[in-house]
């Protein structure tokens, strides 16, 4: 016969499941089944057990049976007992169920590269902790009671206000609440919005050609930052896509990627406030704040609203709600705006150090889409970013290069080059990522000797 028991939080501050088989008594059964506890885990060293009474009570055993069978597992070592601290699962007694497995020979955990310069991402040690959690603690204790249900699919109207103003006000997009539908980020918007076959346009210094457009129905630009090689949309170009999709009856799907770190000028505005009803811009803080923290957004023109929404369900499945409110809390009380400014400079110094290291040791590389962003693309001499790549990887030093971004259907001759991020890493990790960056770059080519006269 087996007996289970669980006990109060109240008793030890954690639930504990106890089988009883009572063949050999209710003492000897107690006995092994804590026993049982402390050989699987359950019962960690140092944990406090219940007092005889109320074990008994929850049991329906006499309480000298619980005291006998403290005292037994004390005397073998099981337990430990002092005067005013209880009866407590002893130090020394570790998990044996564990030590007697036999040996196996685990493998290592993946270990991240030395040197992280990737591009993407920005640096997670600058999180503002201190300030998310005062927006957190105020969102939490504002809610309210309809907050804690199954989600509005639009996402809050608390953050969709507060994005209102402060796209308008940072962005220049034009826009009100019910335009806006919160998701988990960039990727998850595009997915709302299409799927199908793309096609490559081309690029050229005034960035992407929109001379090129053909029977398309809907184009994806990164105005702010052409991603990867850099440099904003031309006004001119700005302008003709608009006209573009008013005289076709298409769609300019807008990335704002990169859109709050301009560094040498003041920031371009979205194309979106040029046409609100021809552009969707989709934006997120993966990169200003943090990519775990999965929230982005999708500005519709006002047809597209109901199909996005027909499209991300009747409740909110992708956006914690809790972060949403914190996030509205964090733009409104001006938290957002410090942090951008204050990552700005820090982001513009390491641009800085990277080109300034580049020059004295690699004065052959170019460093090129530096205005803007938290990477820059080196061009290298033809025919080495493949061995530059492979030698950075065998130096602990991840990094990409211009090839992995490179549409296989491009018709453009291919151009050597690294796409490298300075925000990942740490400040104090920085300079040696520069340093061992810099040993892994190609060496200039020689020149040929000059002709003597």
């Amino acid at each position: 016969m087996a007996n289970s028991w669980v006990n109060s939080a109240e008793r030890i501050g954690a639930d504990l499941h106890l089988e009883l088989v009572e063949a050999g008594g209710r003492r000897a059964a107690l006995i092994a089944a804590l026993r049982e506890a402390v050989r699987e885990g359950r019962l960690a060293p140092g944990t406090r057990l219940p007092p005889y009474r109320s074990l008994a009570a929850d049991l329906g055993v006499a309480r000298n049976t619980v005291a006998d069978a403290y005292a037994e597992l004390v005397a073998e070592g099981w337990l430990s007992a002092r005067q005013g601290s209880g009866t407590r699962v002893a130090d020394r007694a570790e998990p044996l169920r564990q030590a007697e497995r036999t040996p196996r020979k685990t493998p290592p955990r993946a270990r991240g590269p030395r040197h992280d310069l990737r591009q993407g991402t920005p640096d997670a040690s600058a999180f503002p902790r201190a300030a998310w959690l005062s927006s957190y603690r105020r969102a939490l204790q504002q809610a309210p009671n309809e907050a804690f249900g199954p989600g509005d699919p639009a996402g809050r109207i608390e953050l969709r206000e507060a994005l209102t103003e402060y796209l308008a006000r940072a962005r220049g997009v034009r826009t009100e609440p019910d335009r806006i539908v919160i998701c988990s980020g960039f990727a998850h918007g595009l997915r709302l919005l299409f799927g199908g076959r793309t096609v490559p346009l081309p690029l050229d210094e005034q960035g992407a050609r929109m001379d090129r457009l053909a029977r398309e129905r809907a184009v994806l630009l990164t105005p702010a930052h052409q991603f990867p090689t850099g440099g904003p949309l031309h006004a001119e170009r700005r302008a003709a896509v608009v006209d573009w999709a008013r005289a076709r009856g298409g769609v300019v799907v807008e990335d704002d990627y990169d859109g709050e770190f301009r560094y040498d000028r003041r920031p371009v505005g979205a194309v979106q406030g040029l046409d609100p009803e021809r552009v969707i811009l989709l934006g997120s803080i993966s990169k200003s704040l943090s990519p775990a923290v999965r929230l982005g957004w999708m500005v519709l023109p006002g047809r597209y609203v109901d199909g996005v929404l027909a499209a991300k369900g009747e409740r909110e499945a992708w956006a914690s709600v809790l972060d949403q409110l914190s996030l509205a809390d964090f733009i409104v009380s001006g938290s957002y705006d410090r942090h951008v400014r204050r990552m700005r400079l820090r982001y513009r110094s390491r641009r800085d150090r990277l080109v300034a290291m580049l020059a004295a040791h690699a004065p052959h590389i170019e460093v090129t889409g530096v205005a803007a962003g938290l990477h820059a693309v080196l061009r290298l001499p033809p025919g080495t970013e493949r061995s530059a790549v492979k030698a950075a990887d065998r130096r602990g030093v991840a990094l990409d290069g211009l090839a992995e971004f490179r549409h296989p259907a491009a018709d453009v001759a291919a151009q050597d080059g690294l796409v490298v991020g300075y925000a990942t890493p740490s400040e104090h990790a920085y300079g040696a990522a520069l340093e061992a960056l810099c040993e892994v770059l190609p060496p200039e080519a020689d020149k040929p000797p000059r002709a003597s006269r």
